[in-house]
């Protein structure tokens, strides 16, 4: 039993990261804008890793550009500018909404809406968008639907600890299945 399960190690530990493998990676990720001290957005750990496809659409290209042909046990560090990243901030997507649309029962809701508060509303579509509150006027409210790490250089440190064939259900659900995935309920 033991050989076995050393013979399957030794197997992943060749196996390179590349389209439809599955992929965990324990990394740090800090951020920063142009001229400003970095600041950890996110951090993974071995016991909780971040598991994902490798190459179905889901993640910053520049992130899998960098981890493409890794094995198990590399190491990265690599940087992304906004550009490759998350984007820059767009002022269309900073719009000047009456303050009327945040009325609950009539009453404008300043329990919710408040500066910096982070709110989930819809779109003329019904699409679901999270946006910061920016700015409160008399009769308008500036709300922004930018990503919050728009404008940011990324940084993202870490190891590669584990790559795997999907299965044929990951690969037709869009993502992981089991330990360090989604699961079904």
């Amino acid at each position: 039993m033991e050989l076995a399960k050393s013979a399957g190690k030794k197997q992943n530990k060749t196996m390179t990261i590349n389209q439809n493998k599955v992929v965990s990676v324990n990394y740090h990720l800090s951020s920063h804008i142009e001229n400003e001290v970095p600041e950890l957005v996110e951090q993974t750990s071995k016991e909780q890793p971040f598991t994902f496809i490798f190459g179905v659409g889901q993640l910053i290209p520049d992130f899998e550009k960098n981890l493409l042909d890794k094995k198990t046990g590399d190491k990265f560090d690599f940087k992304v500018t906004p550009e490759n990243g998350y984007g820059l901030s767009d002022e269309t997507m900073m719009p000047k909404i009456p303050k009327e649309a945040f009325n609950v029962d009539g009453v404008f809701d300043a329990e919710r809406v408040k500066e910096g508060e982070e709110l989930m509303m819809n779109d003329a579509d019904g699409n679901e968008l999270m946006g910061f509150v920016q700015e409160i006027g008399d009769d308008y409210v500036i709300m922004d639907f930018n990503h919050p790490l728009a404008d940011h250089n990324l940084h993202f440190v870490g190891e590669v600890l584990d790559v795997r064939e999907a299965t044929a259900e990951e690969l037709d659900h869009g993502h992981v299945h089991g330990p360090g995935g989604h699961h079904h309920h």
